[in-house]
Parts: structure tokens; sequence; C-alpha cells
């Protein structure tokens, strides 16, 4: 599938982009966008350059060229927590808790840009409707929750922040397949009450699922990109990732 151009929103954009480790490019002429209330998706293998494109979002890996954008304010330059005020969180791969804090710590830590305890309140109650499950065990210490319940402390502590851009990486590695099918529903809803997600994952079936628009991927270079519907159709997304 040829990569086609898209109508400019305010969301993220990534154009152009070449990030190297070394002297090597990892990502080479990369260009996307996630538009503002969608669920735009990458897709790719292991060691397609996917995480290497989030710490390029984050300034963790500044691009040696190229733009990057969001909300029409360039991100080029800034350090990951000017990135991360400007309204983007990130759930990194393998959830990540802070094992010897309480769940509700945990996600108190999502919200340190905050000073009023009042919001912070408000958005721990906004997590807890999200996750129930979190409310009973909002005192028990994250390393000995479930690998499920994990992921849904990494998701909350996102949260907590009020995004306007979710990164998640994927959220399905090392999950069971009842907590897969949770948490991309629970991606689905937390999109539905307004914030732009853009999913990171190997999971084809389960991502274009809930996506919107996706990009596949593969050594450093986007290959294809469409709709869910489309990508399902193209007969190289088909033999890469449904045979």
């Amino acid at each position: 599938m040829m990569i086609e151009e898209r109508p400019k929103e305010k969301g993220l954009s990534v154009e152009g982009i070449y990030t190297a480790y070394d002297r090597a490019d990892v990502l080479e002429d990369v260009s996307l966008r996630v538009e503002k209330g969608t669920i735009t998706c990458l897709l790719g293998s292991n060691g397609s350059g996917k995480s290497t494109l989030i710490r390029s979002i984050l300034g963790l890996t500044p691009p040696r060229k190229g733009k990057i954008t969001f909300q029409g304010r360039s991100l080029m330059g800034l350090p990951t927590h000017s990135v991360i005020a400007r309204g983007i969180a990130c759930i990194p791969e393998g959830r990540k808790v802070f094992p010897k804090l309480t769940v509700e710590e945990n996600l108190r830590i999502g919200a340190y840009l905050e000073r009023s305890s009042l919001i912070m309140n408000e958005r721990l109650e906004e997590v807890y409707g999200i996750f129930p499950r979190l409310l009973e065990r909002k005192l028990q210490l994250a390393g000995t929750l479930s690998g499920g319940e994990q992921a849904m402390v990494s998701i909350g502590r996102g949260l907590m922040c009020a995004p306007s851009l979710l990164i998640i990486d994927e959220p399905s590695l090392g999950l069971s397949p009842l907590y897969v099918r949770e948490n991309f529903g629970i991606i689905r809803k937390i999109n539905e009450k307004g914030v732009t997600v853009f999913l990171v994952e190997q999971n084809v079936h389960q991502t274009l699922a809930v996506a919107h628009y996706g990009y596949v991927l593969s050594k450093g270079r986007l290959v294809a990109q469409g709709t869910t519907e489309e990508l399902k159709a193209d007969p190289e997304v088909r033999r890469a990732y449904f045979n």
C-alpha cells in the first residue's frame, strides 16, 4: 500500500524523521499523524523501530532530522518533562509499576505536575470509575497485584495527568487473553471520553478491532497505512500478520 497524504489536524504530527543510535539510522523518513479524537495504531514486529519512534516523540532519543509537532507546536529539542507538560503521557511497555508503593500511591505519582489536591482527588475518582478493581485494591502494594491489574495501574497512572494524547506501548505484552480483551476495551472507553490514543502494538487482531487508522512499520520504514479495514484487506499486511 502506498503511503498517502492525510489532511493535517492539530494532533501529533511526525514528518520525515530520521533517528539514529550512534551513526546507524533506526528510523528512516518516517511520517505519520495521530489526529485529535482518534485511536491511531502503529503495527510492527520486534526490531521494527516502534520503541525508537516513541523515544523520538518523547525526546529521549531526539531525531537527527525531521519535525515532530503536537497541537501545532514543535516538540523538537524539548526535554522529556516538557513534552509531558504539553499534554502527552506514555504507558510504557511491561507495565513498570512501583512495586513497594500502594496502588493509590502509584496513581498519584502520575499527577505529579498537579498542585491542587482537589483536582488530584477528582482524577482519582475518574480512574477508579474506569478501573473499579483498583478502588478495591487501592491500599494494596502494586507489586502484589496480578499482571493484568498492574497493567490497569499503569494505564490509570498515565490518565492521572489528564493527557490530551496517550501513547500506549504494547499493552497486551505478557497478559492472558482475558486481560488483553479487557484492556483493549478500556482503551476504547478512554478514547470515547475524549482522549486521543496512539497505540503501539504487535497484537494485530485486537488493535485493528479498536483503532480508527493505522500504520505499519518495518525495518525503520513505514510500509503501509490506512483505515483499519484497508489494512485488514491489504495483501502484504495479511501475509505478514494474518497467515
